[in-house]
């Protein structure tokens, strides 16, 4: 998985005025767990464009002034409710050997048949929740939609897991095709529905996820 490099700083001090100082010059108050203890530190608001604002995952090399680096994943952050400022970000701090869990983007390729003949591709996941050891973490999660017929979902025990597993229910359907009112089912297709119905239920669970 590729890494993104953060600069920061160590704090002195973690009080509400000296947070607010930070964020009016431009800084995120951060905090890094995971580690013997917790360490406070800020960093320049653009520092986080590239690790936030995009769709791929990421692992973190965080590097202080003083030189000490920590590797680390993104655990959570949160926002300014009216101007979507970053006001804090949390970190978790990773080890060689140690297993993590993180949510990978699902890239979805191929031409579905069920698609061509006027099928809609439903994309019910488009992250998946991993658990491996940081070599290990995916950049993504290719899901070829190619044999999805209309009526066929995709579950998640069909795809291939190297070096990592799934924290999803085996029942976890990563996308399907519905049919549409413009929709052509050819007699392969019809028997395809009827070995997966598809019902006005799943359209709703399908908007829910």
């Amino acid at each position: 998985m590729k890494s993104i490099t953060i600069n920061g700083s160590q704090r002195e001090s973690v009080g509400k005025k000296a947070t607010q100082a930070l964020r009016n010059a431009g800084q995120v108050p951060c905090v890094l767990y995971g580690g013997k203890e917790s360490v406070h530190f800020s960093a320049p608001e653009l520092s986080f464009s590239s690790l936030v604002y995009t769709p791929n995952a990421h692992t973190v090399v965080i590097e202080l002034a003083d030189g000490t680096k920590f590797d680390a994943i993104l655990q959570d952050i949160q926002f300014h409710p009216v101007t979507d400022r970053i006001l804090h970000v949390d970190f978790y701090q990773t080890f060689p050997d140690k297993e993590v869990t993180m949510d990978i983007p699902v890239e979805f390729v191929g031409n579905s048949r069920g698609v061509k003949n006027g099928g809609v591709l439903r994309k019910n996941k488009r992250s998946l929740r991993v658990k491996a050891i940081p070599g290990n973490l995916p950049d993504f999660i290719t899901v070829d939609i190619t044999p999805l017929k209309i009526g066929n979902k995709f579950y998640i025990t069909t795809l291939e897991t190297d070096g990592y597993k799934f924290m999803h229910p085996d029942n976890t359907v990563v996308c399907q095709v519905r049919r549409s009112r413009t929709s052509i089912v050819d007699d392969e297709d019809e028997e395809e529905a009827g070995d997966v119905p598809a019902t006005e239920t799943d359209d709703v669970a399908a908007v829910k996820e």
